[in-house]
């Protein structure tokens, strides 16, 4: 019996550390698998295993050149991530903005 998926989506793909180092090392420029098996150190089953999880998400794209496969990022699920996390990044610039202002109001009154 073929074991459930346990990543089906981006958000959940980019919550493995590893999954992320790979993503990094693909940001500008298209790899091979065991480029990334040696920048990474890991062994090359789990270089595979990641990739393939990021492939069914959609992060990453791949294409044949002779003998090799080479793996590059696709930003486009990523932009879901990117718009979530924009959120919050508003609300911390905007609480720190504020404490920006009661620290220089407290320097005035000193």
């Amino acid at each position: 019996m073929a074991r459930a998926a346990t990543t089906t989506d981006a958000f959940n793909a980019v919550a493995e550390p590893r999954r992320r180092e790979i993503l990094d090392a693909l940001i500008d420029r298209e790899r091979p698998v065991g480029d990334l098996v040696e920048l990474l150190d890991l062994s090359q089953p789990q270089v595979s295993k990641h990739l393939r999880v990021l492939r069914e998400v959609g992060l990453v794209d791949v294409r044949d050149d002779g003998r090799h496969r080479l793996y590059r990022t696709n930003g486009k699920p990523l932009r879901e991530i990117h718009r979530w996390v924009s959120r919050y990044e508003r609300l911390w610039t905007e609480r720190f903005e504020a404490i920006d202002d009661i620290l220089d109001e407290l320097k005035e009154n000193d």
